[in-house]
This record gives C-alpha cells, sequence and structure tokens, in this order.
C-alpha cells in the first residue's frame, strides 16, 4: 500500500523516540502519545485513538506475559531458597572459579554464548542468572555489567548467528534465493566480530568499576547490589521446620543439579534430533519456568510445611509485583511499536483483514533510493536491518533484509554477505540488546537494574561493533 499521513506521523514518533532515547529520557509519554495519534489518524475517529491504546497496551502485555512468569516463578524460586539459606551455599563453588570481577565478567560471557547457541537465550538467561549472577556480584563485577555481559553473548552474539538451530540464516536466505549454509557460515563470522568487539569494549569501559572483595567500600556496594538481586532479603516467613541446616545442603545441590540436567535434556534433544527440539526459545523458558515451580513446591514445604500454603502464595506475590516493577514502563513501549507491525496492528486497531504495516512500509518505500556502492549498499542493508529490530522481535525483518540483499548485490559484495549483514542489524538490534521492549527486560529484571540504563550501556559497544563487522565483511568476505 502507498504511505498515507498515519504512515509519516508514525516514522516522526519513531524518531523523536530514538532521539529521546539518546538523551536519556524517559520514553513512555511520547509512545502513549504517539499511539493515540497515529491511531486516531489512521481510523479518523478519536475514539478508536482512545481504544487504541488500550489495546496496544494489552497486545504488549499479552506478548510479554509469559517473561513476567518466568522472572515470577524465578524469583519466588530464589527467595524460598534464601529462607532456606541454600542460595549462599549454592554458589559457594562457583565462587571458587570468579576469584574477581574481572574473570566473572568472561565467565559469564563465556557460559552464556555456548548455552545460548543450543537453545536460544531466552531459557537460557534464568538459569544463568539464578546460578551465575549472585556469585559474579559477590566477586566484584557490578551487576549493570553482569546485564551487559549477559545481554551481548546471548541475545546478541550468539542469537545473531543462529548458528546451531539456524532460523536466522533460513529465513534470510530464503528471501535472498540462497542456501541457509552459506548465509549461517558468514553471519557466525560477522557475529562473532561485532560480539568481540562490543564485549572487549564494555570491559575496557567498565573494568574501573570492578570492585575488591577486601575494600570495606566495595563491600557495601556488592551488598547493596545484592539485595536488588532479591538475593539477600529478609524473608517475613518464618522457619516452621527442623534441621534447616539439613535442608539447606540438600537444596544446595539439588536446584543446581536440577537446572544443569534441563540444559543437558535440552542439548541432547537438539544434537539427538539434528533439528529443532521444541525447547528452543519460548518453549524452552517454559520447561525452565515449570521446574522452577516444582523446585519451589519443595522448598517451601522443607521450610515451612503446615505452613507453606501461606509461604508460598508470599513468595508468587513477591515474584509478580518485582516483574510489573521491572516491566512495567515496557508496555507502553511495546505497544508503540506493535502498532507498526502488521502482525499486531489489526488487533490494535480493530482491523481483521489487510491491517498497515507502518514501520515495514516506510522501510520498503526507501529501496528505490538506496545506493548502488558496495560500501553505502552493505551500511544500507545494516540500517534498515537496525530499524526492523525497533519491533522488538529481531526475526520478523529478515526476510526485508534478505530480499534486499538479493536485489543490491554486486561485485566484490555477494547477496550472502549482505543477507548476514541485514541479520546482523535486526537480531542485535530487535533480538534483545537495545531495544528496550525485547528479552532484555528479563536480564534487567533478574539482575536488578533499570532496562532502560542497560540499553544505554550496550548501545555504543554495539554500534561500534556492527560498524566494524560491516567494514570487514565489505573488505574480506
Amino acid at each position: 500500500m502507498g504511505l498515507t499521513i498515519s504512515h509519516w506521523l508514525y516514522g516522526t514518533f519513531t524518531l523523536l523516540i530514538i532521539l529521546t532515547m539518546i538523551f536519556k529520557r524517559g520514553v513512555v509519554l511520547p509512545t502513549l502519545l504517539g499511539t493515540f495519534i497515529v491511531a486516531f489518524v489512521y481510523k479518523g475517529n478519536v475514539i478508536d485513538g482512545f481504544t487504541a491504546i488500550f489495546h496496544a497496551n494489552l497486545v504488549a502485555a499479552k506478548e510479554l506475559f509469559n517473561i513476567f512468569l518466568i522472572i515470577t516463578f524465578m524469583i519466588a524460586l530464589l527467595h524460598s531458597l534464601h529462607d532456606l539459606g541454600a542460595d549462599r551455599r549454592m554458589v559457594q563453588p562457583i565462587q571458587k572459579m570468579m576469584v574477581n570481577g574481572h574473570v566473572s565478567y568472561f565467565v559469564l560471557v563465556a557460559i552464556t554464548y555456548v548455552i545460548s547457541l543450543f537453545f536460544w537465550p531466552t531459557p537460557a538467561v534464568p538459569l544463568i542468572c539464578a546460578l551465575l549472577v549472585p556469585a559474579a556480584v559477590r566477586a566484584g563485577l557490578p551487576a549493570m555489567t553482569a546485564a551487559v555481559a549477559i545481554a551481548l553473548a546471548g541475545q546478541g552474539m550468539a542469537l545473531s548467528s543462529d548458528y546451531i538451530v539456524q532460523v536466522a540464516p533460513g529465513l534470510s536466505a530464503k528471501s535472498a534465493g540462497i542456501e541457509t549454509g552459506i548465509v549461517a557460515d558468514q553471519a557466525l563470522i560477522l557475529s562473532l566480530i561485532t560480539g568481540g568487539i562490543a564485549i572487549v569494549t564494555v570491559y575496557f569501559l567498565h573494568r574501573k568499576h570492578m570492585r575488591n572483595q577486601d575494600n570495606k567500600f566495595d563491600q557495601k556496594c556488592i551488598e547493596k547490589e545484592l539485595e536488588a538481586l532479591q538475593i539477600d532479603t529478609e524473608s517475613t516467613n518464618k522457619p516452621h521446620a527442623t534441621h534447616l541446616s539439613a535442608w539447606s545442603k540438600i537444596f544446595a545441590v539439588l536446584v543446581p543439579l536440577a537446572l544443569i540436567c534441563v540444559v543437558i535434556y535440552m542439548v541432547f534433544t537438539k544434537l539427538s534430533s539434528g533439528r529443532m527440539s521444541g525447547f528452543e526459545g519460548g518453549d524452552g523458558a517454559a520447561f525452565i519456568g515449570g521446574v522452577a515451580v516444582i523446585l519451589l513446591l519443595l522448598s517451601t514445604v522443607a521450610f515451612g510445611r503446615q505452613h507453606a500454603l501461606d509461604y508460598i502464595s508470599n513468595h508468587i506475590t513477591d515474584g509478580f509485583v518485582f516483574a510489573f516493577k521491572a516491566m512495567g514502563p515496557v508496555i507502553p513501549i511495546a505497544g508503540f511499536f506493535f502498532l507498526g507491525s502488521a502482525d499486531f496492528a489489526g488487533s490494535i486497531l480493530g482491523i481483521e483483514k489487510n491491517p498497515p504495516s507502518f514501520l515495514f512500509d516506510l522501510v520498503q518505500s526507501t529501496q528505490e533510493f538506496l545506493p548502488h556502492s558496495a560500501l553505502l549498499a552493505a551500511f544500507s542493508v545494516l540500517i534498515i536491518g537496525i530499524i526492523t529490530g525497533l519491533d522488538g522481535s529481531g526475526f520478523s525483518g529478515l526476510p526485508l533484509t534478505g530480499a534486499l540483499a538479493a536485489s543490491l548485490q554486486q561485485d566484490g559484495l555477494d547477496a550472502s554477505t549482505l543477507a548476514a549483514i541485514g541479520q546482523m542489524g535486526a537480531i542485535w538490534t530487535g533480538g534483545g540488546t537495545i531495544v528496550a521492549w525485547s528479552s532484555l527486560i528479563a536480564i534487567a529484571g533478574f539482575c536488578g537494574v533499570s532496562v532502560m540504563d542497560l540499553v544505554r550501556k550496550n548501545f555504543l559497544p554495539v554500534m561500534l561493533g556492527l560498524v566494524i563487522s560491516t567494514i570487514v565483511a565489505i573488505l574480506l568476505l
């Protein structure tokens, strides 16, 4: 369809939101206002504008609620383990490996990357945050730096190549009319370059903030961050079971063992089937969430027995409160960008057939103006990939960047390289490193940091990595 005034209004508010984020201000107000104005102008009825605000937030809440639940259950489990004193016992062996903040940073990067390669980062986040982040913080790594490490290694470096599952390169290759394996190989190289540069940049930017456990001032900072992680908070529950020390030791072994078994099972099913096992992405998170609930039941009964019915309600309530505090401001932001996608615009605007696709229509309208030089073509595809990633998905823009790669290929720069470049832009953005309305909110929630601050910390290293990897692709691939 042709561009309408609603498209231009959507584009204007998108630019306004991006500028607002750059200037480190809150973006909830412009997203709510933008949703109202775009819907009002498109439908030509002020009443539809009012209802669109509600429906946009409702759609966003539905789409993001799985993240609410996984945060809730994992936080509830951590609270119940704290009641038993099992949380501290659980991380003692890991603390031996994490001797200081510097080592902890690279341990988080390595483990997150390996786990996320086999099944997408969504199920990896609660595992890593529950087992490793508290130990890393105790070793002197700031919680914000831990969150950045997990985001860059998982949502960025692992997901952007998607080398094992190959959903992302498959989408790119199909749209470009080339073999998936070629795009996957190119994407793997570019993801490692982008991730390596971003991870090293973050380390040098933040290494002066890594703390010394022997310093009393640093120790106070560490204790404060552990409280934000919901690990060391005082519980209102009172123990009614004897031999808590024994139960503490049992659950300090049982919980990590259960979660490690989950990882092994998921990796085994992936390797044995040679294809998607059904545990990637949301299904993997659901599997882990279910295991966490059973562990929560057992640990609560061990702590309270006859009072377990009340105690588990307290833990679940605390988990939901924490999840809503972490994710509440993200819902209206997600609602605005869902409005730009045809997959959600119909539900928001009350249109059953041929809903508008404001964001993608704007991007497609620029195709005829794209330059025909290798350098400019590569960066054009990268920028378009970044723009399509603003919907918080990362994968939805891959058919567009793949099609553009096929049409813009030229001497010295083939379609597979261009498709891989577009894939980098889309997934590093929407997969969860530099937009707050993505799975990045789960990382921020578990690490007890502001998701908007996390976006700002990621932005410069990620953009630097994308620019350099694109230049390398032009020169060498």
